[in-house]
């Protein structure tokens, strides 16, 4: 079964999409960056993170290697800060110790670099038979825009971890008409689907190749996990009781003294939260968010449940049973718009459940993509065939059993960075994500068809 997803590789309409892109990924970066005053941009505001400025001068960093230098061919424009902006050189808690460019030189240098690459874009040849692997189908491009909203993601996460004044606003997602009263879940039939992909232009070395995966019928959640639903795990002992946790993650809860999400506080006998500075009233309807895998996989356990594996998010995600397809996305192959679902920073929480019905799969599931990224059972490990490209630091330095894979999006991603296949991952401890998850079980024999 090797059945792929329609995408489109016109030369020019790849063109005009990598400049589109490009473009977005910049307008985000200077509203995250511009937002706050200088001290703010060079302090670092959890040890988790990089300081604003290093993220800034980091994509410009990035883009100069990739599309001034590998692809444009020119000169090295200030080769002696390539190691100050290496990620794998220099952890997140000692970058601010490093003589970093000041928020205005690295505003000038990210701006030139971006100059340049754009006289690039309008020059490289995007053939699908082009002999440099870095140009076809606009491939470098596709991929220096998805890295620079990833940084924009990993900036927002900043700017919810630091304190003090509001920054950032935005409208709050529409509401339902009404609460959601669907199913509260769906039945995925057994059988082989296509996972990952060969098609897709910009798809990033692990999300390759496409390969026939054969599922167990499975039943999952219509929705993600509700604040409401998680506020019963909390109010039924969960995170007192040992039996529902991962030995690692009871230890994680006591040692840290963790009783609720992150960001999450108990007052006056109401659960409240912070989210980008504004302190609200955990709002019952909405996914949970800011919880790592280990407090997923607990609900899941006390919920008689547990997490669907990677391969079962994704076909549910992609396969559609009449045609027998994988398609890009959950309502098909068209790009995401926002009829479809919660990204791109239009909105800084998730919307409630039963959002978004345009964007429902073909076999019932909603908000697949969009609101929160979803904790899978699976470990971050490379597909049948895969090769490593363009560099292995992306991806295959991370496969293996210290990393959980998170599927789906949240709404701090980007479109250009979301797709069916798109594959995210993270340390099972990790909360200051904008991570969530929905639960799934086995099938009885009788309905494996």
């Amino acid at each position: 079964m090797t059945t792929e997803e329609n995408v489109s590789t016109d030369p020019e309409a790849l063109r005009r999409r990598a400049a589109d892109a490009l473009l977005a990924a910049r307008r985000r970066t200077t509203l995250l960056t511009s937002c706050v005053e200088e001290p703010e941009l060079t302090a670092q505001h959890s040890p988790l993170m990089s300081p604003l400025v290093w993220d800034l001068a980091h994509i410009g960093n990035q883009e100069e290697q990739w599309l001034v230098r590998a692809v444009g061919g020119r000169e090295a424009m200030r080769p002696e800060i390539d190691p100050l902006y290496d990620a794998f050189e220099h952890p997140r808690a000692e970058r601010p110790r490093l003589p970093l460019l000041a928020p205005h030189e690295a505003r000038g240098y990210a701006a030139d670099v971006r100059g340049r690459a754009l006289d690039i874009l309008d020059k490289a040849s995007f053939e699908a038979d082009s002999t440099t692997r870095l140009t076809r189908s606009g491939f470098a491009f596709g991929m220096v825009a998805q890295h620079e909203q990833q940084h924009d993601e990993t900036m927002l996460i900043t700017h919810q971890l630091r304190t003090g004044a509001t920054a950032l606003t935005a409208p709050d997602p529409e509401r339902p008409g009404a609460p959601f009263t669907g199913p509260a879940e769906v039945l995925v039939p057994g059988g082989p689907f296509t996972m990952g992909t060969t098609a897709e232009p910009w798809a990033l070395d692990n999300e390759r190749p496409a390969h026939a995966r054969f599922v167990p019928a499975f039943h999952i959640d219509t929705t993600p996990v509700t604040n409401a639903a998680y506020l019963e795990f909390i109010a039924d002992g969960g995170y007192r009781q040992p039996r529902w946790w991962a030995p690692e993650g009871w230890a994680m809860v006591r040692d840290h003294g963790i009783e609720a999400p992150l960001f999450w506080r108990r007052e006056a006998g109401q659960w409240l939260r912070r989210r980008f500075g504004v302190t609200e009233a955990v709002p019952p309807d909405e996914p949970v968010l800011h919880v790592s895998w280990y407090e997923a996989d607990a609900y899941a356990r006390w919920a008689g449940r547990r997490l669907p594996t990677e391969a079962e998010w994704e076909k549910a995600a992609r396969f559609d049973p009449v045609s027998g397809r994988s398609t890009r996305y959950p309502w098909g192959d068209a790009d995401p718009t926002p009829e479809h679902a919660n990204l791109g920073q239009r909105h800084l929480r998730p919307a409630p459940v039963g959002s978004y019905p345009l964007g429902v799969s073909p076999l019932g599931v909603r908000q697949l993509i969009g609101d929160v990224w979803e904790w899978t059972a699976s470990d971050f490990l490379p597909y049948p065939g895969f090769v490593a490209y363009p560099y292995r630091e992306y991806s295959e330095v991370f496969f293996g059993p210290d990393h959980k894979v998170l599927r789906g999006g949240s709404f701090a991603v980007d479109a250009v960075a979301c797709r069916g296949t798109f594959r995210n991952w993270d340390y099972p401890v990790r909360r200051q994500i904008f991570s969530g998850f929905r639960t799934a079980r086995d099938a009885q024999p009788q309905e494996a068809v």
